[in-house]
Order: C-alpha cells, then sequence, then structure tokens
C-alpha cells in the first residue's frame, strides 16, 4: 500500500469514529444504548442484519471454503442461510418482538427458568468472545499480509477502534456503521472477483482451470455424489440437509441474539418481521464475492492450502488482492476487509455486552439498580469483552481455516440452543427443567463428539465441517430425547404462564405499531420470504 492507500483507510476510520459520536448525542437510558429505542426502519436493520454477518470470518473463511471445498461452499448460503432467515422473520420474530424480551436468554427465562436462562446467558457470551477473536485474527491475517504489519498491532489498532465506536454510540452506533460497512465491504470485494475472472476468461475459462485442479469436476457441483461423503466436502445429503440446512442454520440464524438484536431495534412489528427477510436477498449473492474469488485463488496462487505459512486457505483473498489490485483500488479493498472485520466484532461485542449486562449482571449481581447504572456497566463490559476477545484471537490461530473452528463453535452453542428453543416453542407440554436439562445435555453431547473427533480419535468424518454437521445433528436429538423423558416426570407451566411465548397459546398483533406503507403487497413478510426461497431454489440449478 502506499500514500493514497493510506488515506482512503484513514478516512474509513475517522467516518466510523464521527458515526459513534454523533449516535452518541441520542443515548439517554440503556434501551437507547442496547437496543436504539426500538426505533430504527427495516431497511437500516435488514443491511445490519446482513453486514452483521458479513465480517471477516465470513469473508476470509468462506473463501478459503471455495478454494478447499470448491462450489459446495454455497451450501452455507442456499440452504444454510437463507430458509432460516425467513423462517425467523415469519414465524419466530413475532414472538421476539411481540413479547419485547430484551435479549434471547430473556426469552428462555420467561419460557422455562433461571437455571436455563443463566445457561444460556453465560455459554452465548462465552461464544461472542471466542468468535470477536476469530474476527480479530482475521483482521491481523490481512495486516500482516498486506501492510506488513505484526500481529500485536494490527490486532489492538483494530479493537480499540470498534471499542471506542461502540462505546460511545451503544447499538445504534454499530447498526449505522454496519449500513456503511455493507456497501463498503461489496465495493472492497467485486475487484477483486472481476480482475480474477477476467484474467482466467470469465467464469467458463474458471471452471476450465478448477477442472485442472486437485478439486477437479468435483469441484463445480453442490449435490453431486453427496449419496456417500466422496465429495469435496466429505459429507452426505443428509448432514448437508439435516446438520447444515436445519439444525446449525436454524440455529445460528434464529438463536444467535448478535443477530436477532438488529431486528429487536426496528420501529415496529413490521419492520422487525422484514430485517432479516430483506437481509435475504443480498446473502443469495454473497457467493460471487467469496466462493468465486476463493476458486480464482485455487488455481492461480500456487500451493494455496498449507497448514502454515503464508498459503494457508485463510489467505486466499488477502493474496489475491496483493497480485491483482493497483495501489487506490487496493487501498478500498483494505478498507472493506477492515469493515468486514469490524462489522463482525461490532455485532460480537454489542450481543455480549447486552446479554452480560442485562441476563447475567442485573439478573443475578446487581438488581433494582437505576437506568443509568447498567449503562455504566454496559460501556464498561465493552471494554471487557473487547480484551476477552484480544485473548481468545490467539486461539483460533490455530485453525488453518478458521471457517472449520467458527462451525464448530456453532455446533457447540447454537445447535443445542436452537433445539431447546424450537420445541418449547412449538411443544406447549415441555416443562422448564426440561428445557435446562436439554440444552446442559445437548451442549454436552456436541462437545463429546467434538473432542472425540478432534482429541481422543473415538470418532471419523469426512471433514472437519462433516463433524460439525453430524454434531450439530447429535445435540439436536439429545436435547429431543432429553426434553421428553423430563418432561414425563416434571410440571409443565400453565397456559397463562406461556400466553405469547408459545405457539397457539395467545397471540402477538402483527400490525402493532404499522405505518401506512407497511400494509402495501410489496412489504408482505410472507411475499417477500416466498420470494427468496424461489431465488435460492433457482440458484442451484446451474450446480447440481
Amino acid at each position: 500500500m502506499d500514500a493514497l492507500d493510506y488515506v482512503l483507510l484513514s478516512l474509513y476510520f475517522i467516518t466510523v469514529l464521527g458515526v459513534g459520536l454523533a449516535a452518541r448525542r441520542s443515548i439517554k437510558n440503556s434501551a437507547d444504548f442496547f437496543l436504539s429505542g426500538r426505533s430504527l426502519p427495516a431497511w437500516v436493520t435488514g443491511l445490519a442484519f446482513i453486514s452483521a454477518n458479513l465480517g471477516a470470518l465470513e469473508i476470509l473463511g468462506m473463501a478459503a471454503n471455495g478454494a478447499k471445498y470448491g462450489m459446495m461452499t454455497v451450501h452455507y448460503y442456499w440452504i444454510g442461510a437463507v430458509p432460516a432467515m425467513v423462517f425467523l422473520g415469519i414465524v419466530m420474530m413475532p414472538f421476539y418482538y411481540g413479547s419485547k424480551v430484551r435479549s434471547v436468554p430473556e426469552y428462555m427465562r420467561r419460557r422455562f427458568n433461571r437455571p436455563a436462562h443463566l445457561l444460556n446467558a453465560l455459554s452465548f457470551a462465552l461464544a461472542q468472545v471466542l468468535i470477536a477473536g476469530v474476527n480479530l485474527y482475521a483482521l491481523a491475517l490481512i495486516m500482516q499480509a498486506l501492510l506488513g504489519w505484526p500481529l500485536w498491532t494490527a490486532i489492538v489498532v483494530g479493537a480499540a477502534i470498534v471499542l471506542a465506536y461502540i462505546t460511545l454510540g451503544g447499538l445504534s452506533s454499530a447498526i449505522y456503521n454496519e449500513v456503511l460497512q455493507f456497501f463498503v465491504i461489496i465495493a472492497g470485494l467485486l475487484p477483486v472477483a472481476i480482475i480474477g475472472l477476467v484474467k482466467l476468461g470469465g467464469i467458463d475459462g474458471l471452471f476450465d482451470a478448477v477442472r485442472e485442479t486437485k478439486l477437479g469436476e468435483a469441484g463445480l457441483h453442490t449435490w453431486a455424489d453427496t449419496g456417500g461423503s466422496d465429495n469435496p466436502l466429505g459429507a452426505s445429503w443428509f448432514g448437508i440437509v439435516f446438520g447444515l440446512g436445519f439444525v446449525l442454520s436454524f440455529g445460528y440464524w434464529t438463536t444467535n441474539f448478535a443477530e436477532v438484536q438488529r431486528g429487536l431495534s426496528a420501529r415496529n412489528m413490521s419492520a422487525a418481521r422484514r430485517t432479516p427477510i430483506i437481509a435475504a436477498y443480498p446473502k443469495l449473492v454473497i457467493p460471487f464475492v467469496t466462493v468465486i474469488p476463493g476458486l480464482v485463488a485455487l488455481v492461480t496462487v500456487k500451493g494455496l492450502g498449507a497448514d502454515q505459512g503464508d498459503l494457508q486457505y485463510n489467505n486466499a483473498i488477502p493474496l489475491l488482492m496483493r497480485e491483482f489490485l493497483p495501489n487506490g483500488v487496493l487501498g478500498i479493498a483494505v478498507t472493506g476487509l477492515l469493515a468486514s472485520f469490524m462489522a463482525g466484532m461490532a455485532a460480537n461485542v454489542s450481543g455480549f455486552n447486552t446479554v452480560f449486562t442485562y441476563d447475567i449482571w442485573q439478573e443475578y449481581v446487581k438488581r433494582d439498580k437505576p437506568d443509568g447504572y447498567y449503562l455504566r456497566i454496559g460501556r464498561w463490559i465493552t471494554v471487557v469483552g473487547v480484551v476477552i476477545g484480544i485473548g481468545t484471537a490467539f486461539i483460533a490461530s490455530g485453525y488453518s481455516n478458521i471457517m472449520d473452528y467458527i462451525q464448530a463453535l456453532f455446533s457447540l452453542f447454537n445447535a443445542p440452543l436452537f433445539a431447546t428453543f424450537i420445541i418449547g416453542m412449538f411443544w406447549r407440554r415441555m416443562t422448564a427443567w426440561a428445557g435446562f436439562w436439554g440444552l446442559l445435555t445437548g451442549t454436552l453431547a456436541a462437545f463429546i463428539v467434538y473432542a472425540g473427533y478432534k482429541w481422543w480419535g473415538w470418532f471419523t468424518f469426512g471433514s472437519d465441517l462433516d463433524e460439525s454437521f453430524w454434531g450439530a445433528g447429535i445435540a439436536f436429538v439429545t436435547v429431543a430425547v432429553v426434553a421428553v423423558a423430563v418432561t414425563l416426570f416434571t410440571t409443565r407451566k400453565t397456559d397463562d404462564e406461556l400466553s405469547g411465548l408459545v405457539y397457539g397459546i395467545g397471540s402477538h398483533d402483527l400490525t402493532a405499531g404499522a405505518l401506512a406503507g407497511d400494509r402495501a403487497w410489496y412489504r408482505s413478510p410472507v411475499l417477500l420470504g416466498a420470494g427468496a426461497l424461489v431465488l435460492a431454489i433457482a440458484f442451484y440449478l446451474p450446480f447440481l
């Protein structure tokens, strides 16, 4: 990078800090800091929803998967994201938004009991600082590859900027910066994909080149040879559909508070329901700037796929940028990657500080304090979360493919939570203690599968990702079995206690707070969701 690139990067840093300062003026209480006062329009929360997911681990990790597994990586988008996002908007957001909960763990407390609530709050907080560490490590990879910055310098500088604007402006600062970051990320990554395709003779030239790599023809298909595990992903159709498409996907998108929080900040029920569905449309086409560059890196970077050093799969995007982009354009691309890191880490940190403050500190440590006290706690715990994230970055550094690591985390934390959540939402008979023991045993089952595969040699899977699919599925089944068993011997809550928390008991006004424009047919969550699902199926057709 030269002086022009650094000027562009500096302008971006100044802008995000300016957004934080501007957002600070609107914070008058803890609800403003943690939930933006529930005042934001759907297009803002929708773009923030997708940007919060489009972190550096998504960019680097999915490009790494593109190089390692080929076109089968698109399963993470078209079956592993879009259906769950639509389900969240149409079915589950009315329960979240209508019940006025401030977090996913708070819903668990009201549906089940305090032990289930505390277990969920603690596991979520741990997961967020671990994932924040992944984002920090991803940033360090970028800075090392493109700027030559030492690991510590990159981590501390990036963490300090995220810490500054979230501490200043809370969730509003994070969300408005995420909207800006969405466009910066796309602007930064598009040149990599386009220049790579031009150099290889277009999409046909790229696919011809992939056929000559170790992936071969199999790297260009999505469902071929999934009757068994003889495919680049090493996974069967059952693992893909049940493990990824249902348990991991729904577990992440419907119960991950770092994402749900964006919907809870919407100004009314209609906007909250449309938030994840609006985000589903850009999610459909994100593979063009992640998976395609991964394939380009596979055929242009000799020796890519080493376990250590610059040629790890994680470095696919930075290596392409260094090779293809001229100065000026390189500055925009690096800024886009930094934006992706900040968007992802800001989502982790804002979710962490909300759950810690409301669900741990206020509920179990200091109750009935003035609202200003919890606002101060939220700001201080933001600092603590970032500092812990710096430490967990070095855990992520032990993985040559950070997406393998992140999927393992999802199978450990999200899958058992989703199973507990979805069974409890649709089965009114499920008791409070069934929720607690189901969540605990499901988490332990996922951990045993992971440890038995990675450390103890008990299990064999086609790949690390295949293990995460099966681990998630086993966690789900464990939760279901334990929930049924415990329910048979314990007493359920009354219908009055479950009103508005369980499907079929009570109801939520889907038109609450609706504005005149919200009633237009083209803003119908059901219609928008159906359109996203049809497009997801259509996008698969050329790559079967």
